[in-house]
Order: structure tokens, then C-alpha cells, then sequence
């Protein structure tokens, strides 16, 4: 090899990612001049002295290699998030200060070589191309025309479109055909049969465990744990979201089978069709918790994706790494806790992020025609899923604007299209509603992106960008004020899952600059495009930021996050080699696991607890009374909540009281007649009802009351009981 130049030389430390590294040779060392030992295992394999010869002149200490210029960058990372946590009077100046030297040391030590991501694995294209079937498509194409003509039949009498067993029946065979006119089988469904037959007689049948399945079994439990612990009891309280939700499903098992709830601003179905059919199969009350027993599911559910994500688009232990730090996490936790729609965003764009990113690498149309599927699911599960069109059209437009070979380009071109026209079949059924009912559709979206319910005060762009900043500084700063999916001015990450997304950033842009993958910068684009849910409340900037829409943000926030730490580990692994480098790589994951766990799981069941049961009206309380009450007197009893400005919603009341559907509400006018009713009486008020407990008094001499002294401050409330053999 031709020795290099002085020039080279200066290249390489002017321009470090462009060219090989290149050191001065170490000069020899001179007579009787010991060299210095630059390792334990050096200094265990060194000639011992002599006898006779001549003492070394000076020895230097034995010292532990460790990557400092990595673990500097992580030290200050983890001080600038603890620096921006809200406590009174904390600043953003040291936060910043913090994260400005945390990113200096990480690139450092990432332009030194001493850090590195794991890589991307080698693509595994399919090189032939996947059939296409005319007819497959011809007769998709009728089907699905055929499909909207029989939801439209409704909207033509006056009605909405509903689900049939007809239309549905329909409906899916038009998404059979279309997406079989593109699916690229292996090998035939004969087969394929054949082949898991033989696998399933070539399993070995016995209980076995190594390493990798009892790091998976132990990740997954810890989630399992942190995600469904106390799940009947955190929230404690529901609020009127979930009224509606409970009338919704009222209706639907009444046998109004509908595609798009228009109630309360307009809802997406696809939970009320889960919580009822738990009901139906399992008979599962309708309470709070059934509702969250589905949505914790739900949530859970989006954690394999984030496995198999980090898994294609680095290696397995990026995957687990990013799965523990987000099942613990408090932020998507609590955002699946709550009982409400919102986890279908995390599902589904967790789950069309990995089919993307595997089809678009892999050149596999089936991974992008099952994208499609979720894509067009997504539609029917919360309304910031309508954002992630934009998210397959701008990681689709990533990959293109590279270079690549024609024939590649062409192909991702046609399976773009399939998972197009796979999504807009299964959006036939909303695209019907859409068309009869626009301003029950739109209603949600534009009264936050228009004027539709209040003008929009400053300029749009103004507001926009004031927004944009806002969200993107909820990772560290706050993350909004909506006391139920939230601590009010607390950030959406701790302080290691905030530590560890910043320097995750930091490496893949740092990475996308020297390598230009187009994975590195879909990951980095993402997070603002899933934040738009959250950002266009253009006219209500106040409701800016929030956990539950920008949820979908946490599939790349936790993947940054374990990508971070993994980088870490083999910084570790090989600045020390050896077995010392690998315990010292898994000693660092484990105590910011640990750590990470302890503190998630004290925002979610202790500060999150204790700030929902305050805010939230004690409900449950009431209708436990109001359940004892009619236990006692067998049904024949009267319950009434007597209406107050800001109180309790007297639906949860009767909900609670196991009447879901009923309501409990006495308005003042109304009071006179409850003596019509037979039977004994209990009324609910308000301590600071004065006019109404009054006017019953009067009413019902007769009458006593008791002070109900709740289990959370300022919730308790008054009982004025009127029994049957005292009403004469």
C-alpha cells in the first residue's frame, strides 16, 4: 500500500467523514525507555523484568477505557431535560445551554468515530416483478362502484349510510380483488398450506429459553404490567367524552349501526363497534372500564409495530430497546388509559410507519398494500389519523427523489398506487357519509383549522408558527394543559426518554448528513407532520399542544430514543472490549431503564392520579350512593341529581349507578314534580346549592339531609332523603 502523504494526512483531520482516519506513527522509544502500557491485558502479557536489568523509567497508570466524548453528551442531555421540568422559576436558558454542549460533544464524538448508529440492514429487494391481474382489478373496480352505490341507496330516501351485512359483503370483496390484483404470492395457497404443515411437524415441541426470548418475554411483561396496572382505578372518574362515548354504543347495540357518529362535533366508529361487541360477547358492563380496557388494548397493540420498525430499519436490540422505552412511557400510557378514541392514532401509525418503511426498502408491494389497509382503517379511528395520508405521501416522495435504477422506481410507483387504491376502497363507506353528511364530517377539523366556531384572531401564519414552536417544545417544556390526558405543564418525556430523543436526533441527522439515507430523514420529517393534528388548532392556539393529538409523533420519538441508547451500548461495547465492555454496555441500559421506569411509572400513577382526581368530579362516588339507594329499596326508589352550573354530569351519575343510557338530572323548575312519583326519594345536590335544598326542604318537610363527606377534597356533596311511610 503507497504510504500517504503529508496531504492526505491533513485531509483526513480537516474533513474526518470524507476520508480514512490517519495518525503519526508513534516515534520509537529510545534505550533503556519502557513503553507505557495502554491496557490491563497489555500489562498481564508483558515480558517481566530481567534480573539485573535497568528499572523503567516511568510507568503510566493503568486506566479504563470509556467513551467520554458519548457519555459526556448523554450526562448533559439528561441535565438539560431534568434543567427544563417544571418546577417554579425554572428557566430555558440553562436547559438550552445544557442541550448546546450535549450536541457539541455528540458530534464529536460522533465525526471521531467513537459513536456510531447500528446500521441499516441491506436491503433484500425482490428483483422480478410482481404480477398484475386485469381481470382481479376489472371486477375489484365494479365491486367497489358497486359498494358506494349501495351505501349512497339511504342518502337517496333521506337517511344516512349505515353498515349492512349487503354493503359490507360487498365491500370486501371489492378490497379482495383489488388488493389480489396486485398481491405478489410466493408460491400458491396449496403450497403454502403444505409448507406450515411440515413447519408445524418440525417444531421441536419442547420448552426452551436462550437470551433473546427471555429479553422479549421480560419487556413485554413489563409493559403488559406498567399498561394495565390499576387500569380500573387510573383515571379514576370519567368525564362527558365518556358519557357520549356510552350513548353512542347505546345506539349502535340499539341497532343504529352507523359509519360516523356526528355527535358532540362528529366521531369516528370504530371503538364503539369494540366496546360493543365485548359487551355482546363477553357481557362486559358498559362502564369506564370496558371502555379502557379497549383502548389500553388498543395502545398495547401499537408496540409491536414499533418493535418490528426498529427491527427493519436497524436491528432487533434497537427494537426492544425502543419498545421498553415506550411501553413504560407515561405519555402514550396515559393517552390509552383514558378510555377515549385516541390510541387509534398511535395504532395506526405505528403500524403504517413499519409497512412503509418494509415496502419501500424491501421493494415488497405486499408490505405496501397492507400499508394501504391501514391506512384506510385509520380513517375510522380518530380523527388525527386523516393526517397520515401526508405521512405515506412524503416518506413515498423520500424515496423517490433518490437515486435508484428505473425499473426500481417504476416498480415502487405501481405498488404506491395498489396501497392508494387499496385505502380508498375500505374509505368507500366514510366517503358515502362524507357526501350526505359534510358538516358532520368536517365539523371536528375546521371549527379547529377555520372559523367555522370562532374567527381566528391573529394571521394564519402567525398563529401557525407560534403553534408550530409550541409543539415541538413539548417534549421538554409542556405539553398543554388538558387535565385528562395529561399532568397540566408537564412535558410529554421524562427526563431519560427526553435525554435519549434529543441525542437520537442528533445521531440520525448527523448520519442523513454524511450518508444521505432516506430512512434517517423520513424518521426526522415525521415527527412535525405528526404533530399537524395538534398545530392547526389555528383557532383555539390553547388547546396547542396536547398528548392525544400528536400521539402518533411517539412511534419515531421512542425509535430516535432507542437508536440513542443502543448507540450508546456499543459505543461501550467497543471503546472497552471484552466481557467488561459488554457488562459495562448492558450496566448503562439497565440503570436508565430502571430509571426511566420508576420515574414514568411515578408521573402516571402518582402525579397523573392525583391531578385527574382533582380536576375530575367525583361521579363515581355519587353513584355508588345512588346504587346502595336502590339496592336497598329494590328498584322502586327515585334518584335525582339536582342541576348546578359547573357540577357533576348527571349521566355519569346514573352510569355509575349501573343505569348507562339514563340520566339523573332534576332541573329547579322540575322539582314540584317529583311528588308525583311514588316511592322513596333520594336528591343529590350541590353544598352550595342553597336555593334548591331550600325549596326541597319546603317540599318535603319531612325530609333529612346528610353531608357526604367525599374521599377527595372539595368533592363532597349533599343527600336529602325522603322515604315512602314519612311522606304523609
Amino acid at each position: 500500500m503507497e504510504e500517504p502523504s503529508v496531504l492526505d494526512y491533513l485531509k483526513s483531520k480537516l474533513n474526518p467523514w470524507k476520508h480514512e482516519r490517519l495518525d503519526l506513527p508513534a516515534a520509537p522509544p529510545k534505550v533503556g525507555e519502557a513503553r507505557p502500557i495502554k491496557s490491563v491485558a497489555a500489562a498481564r502479557t508483558a515480558s517481566p523484568a530481567q534480573p539485573g536489568a535497568a528499572p523503567a523509567a516511568r510507568t503510566e497508570a493503568l486506566r479504563l477505557p470509556l467513551p467520554r466524548r458519548s457519555l459526556g453528551a448523554l450526562f448533559f442531555a439528561l441535565a438539560a431535560q431534568f434543567a427544563l421540568r417544571p418546577t417554579p422559576g425554572r428557566d430555558w436558558v440553562l436547559g438550552a445551554a445544557f442541550l448546546g454542549i450535549a450536541f457539541v460533544l455528540l458530534a464529536w464524538a460522533a465525526f471521531s468515530n467513537e459513536i456510531r448508529l447500528a446500521e441499516i440492514p441491506a436491503k433484500t429487494d425482490q428483483t422480478d416483478a410482481p404480477p398484475f391481474s386485469p381481470v382481479s382489478f376489472v371486477v375489484g373496480g365494479a365491486l367497489a362502484v358497486s359498494a358506494f352505490i349501495i351505501f349512497m341507496v339511504p342518502f337517496f330516501d333521506g337517511k344516512q349510510p349505515q353498515f349492512t351485512w349487503l354493503n359490507l359483503i360487498v365491500l370486501s370483496l371489492a378490497l379482495f380483488f383489488v388488493g389480489g390484483a396486485f398481491w405478489a404470492p410466493a408460491r400458491s395457497w396449496i403450497e403454502a398450506g403444505r409448507g406450515w404443515v411440515q413447519s408445524l411437524r418440525n417444531l421441536p415441541w419442547r420448552l426452551s429459553i436462550n437470551r433473546r426470548s427471555l429479553i422479549a418475554m421480560l419487556a413485554v411483561g413489563l409493559a403488559l404490567f406498567v399498561r394495565f396496572y390499576r387500569l380500573g382505578g387510573v383515571p379514576p372518574e370519567m368525564n362527558s367524552d365518556h358519557a357520549e362515548k356510552i350513548l353512542d354504543v347505546l345506539r349502535l347495540l340499539s341497532g343504529q349501526t352507523m359509519i360516523f357518529f356526528p355527535s358532540n362535533g362528529g366521531r369516528e366508529a370504530l371503538q364503539f363497534y369494540l366496546v360493543a361487541g365485548l359487551h355482546r360477547l363477553f357481557a362486559l358492563p358498559l362502564d369506564f372500564l370496558t371502555l379502557k380496557i379497549v383502548t389500553a388494548s388498543v395502545g398495547f397493540l401499537a408496540l409491536p409495530f414499533i418493535y418490528l420498525l426498529g427491527k427493519e430499519i436497524a436491528s432487533p436490540r434497537v427494537g426492544w430497546l425502543a419498545f421498553v422505552l415506550a411501553g413504560v412511557a407515561y405519555w402514550p400510557n396515559v393517552v390509552a388509559r383514558v378510555g377515549l378514541r385516541l390510541p387509534f392514532y398511535m395504532l395506526f401509525t405505528a403500524a403504517l410507519f413499519y409497512f412503509l418503511a418494509r415496502g419501500l426498502r424491501r421493494n415488497s408491494r405486499n408490505d405496501l398494500i397492507l400499508a394501504g389497509v391501514f391506512l384506510g382503517l385509520g380513517f375510522y379511528g380518530y380523527s388525527a389519523d386523516r393526517i397520515l395520508p401526508l405521512l405515506a405521501l412524503v416518506a413515498f416522495g423520500l424515496f423517490l427523489i433518490r437515486r435508484q435504477p428505473a425499473a426500481r422506481r417504476k416498480s415502487a410507483l405501481i405498488s404506491f398506487t395498489a396501497l392508494i387504491l387499496v385505502s380508498l376502497v375500505i374509505f368507500i363507506p366514510l366517503f358515502s357519509y362524507m357526501i350526505s353528511a359534510p358538516e358532520h364530517f368536517f365539523e371536528r377539523m375546521f371549527t379547529r383549522m377555520g372559523d367555522w366556531e370562532r374567527p381566528i384572531g391573529d394571521p394564519i401564519f402567525q398563529v401557525f408558527m407560534h403553534n408550530t414552536g409550541r409543539a415541538l417544545a413539548m417534549f421538554s417544556w409542556d405539553a398543554g394543559v388538558v387535565w385528562p390526558i395529561s399532568i397540566p405543564g408537564y412535558p410529554a418525556l421524562g427526563i431519560v426518554a427526553g435525554g435519549l430523543f434529543y441525542l437520537g436526533a442528533g445521531l440520525v441527522l448527523i448520519r442523513y448528513l454524511r450518508q444521505r439515507n432516506w430512512t434517517d430523514l423520513l424518521l426526522l420529517i415525521s415527527i412535525p407532520i405528526l404533530l399537524l393534528p395538534s398545530i392547526l388548532s389555528l383557532a383555539f392556539p390553547e388547546e396547542n399542544p396536547n398528548l392525544y393529538r400528536t400521539s402518533g409523533a411517539f412511534v419515531p420519538v421512542f425509535l430516535l430514543g432507542g437508536l440513542a441508547l443502543d448507540g450508546l451500548m456499543s459505543t461501550m461495547q467497543n471503546k472497552t472490549p471484552g466481557q467488561l465492555g459488554n457488562w459495562l454496555a448492558v450496566g448503562l441500559a439497565g440503570i436508565l431503564l430502571l430509571a426511566h421506569t420508576v420515574q414514568e411509572y411515578t408521573l402516571v400513577f402518582d402525579d397523573y392520579f392525583v391531578s385527574y382526581q382533582r380536576s375530575a368530579w367525583n361521579s363515581s362516588e355519587m353513584g355508588g350512593v345512588a346504587r346502595d339507594f336502590l339496592a336497598m329499596h329494590q328498584g322502586s326508589a327515585n334518584v335525582w341529581v339536582v342541576g348546578f352550573p359547573n357540577w357533576v354530569d348527571t349521566r355519569l351519575v346514573a352510569n355509575n349507578a349501573g343505569l348507562p343510557g339514563v340520566d339523573f338530572e332534576l332541573k329547579t323548575e322540575n322539582i314540584p314534580a317529583t311528588q308525583e312519583q311514588a316511592g322513596p326519594k333520594l336528591f343529590m345536590l350541590n353544598p352550595q346549592d342553597n336555593k334548591n335544598l331550600a325549596a326541597l326542604q319546603a317540599l318535603y318537610p319531612q325530609g333529612w339531609l346528610q353531608y357526604y363527606k367525599s374521599r377527595v377534597e372539595t368533592k363532597d356533596f349533599l343527600l336529602f332523603y325522603v322515604l315512602q311511610e314519612n311522606a304523609e
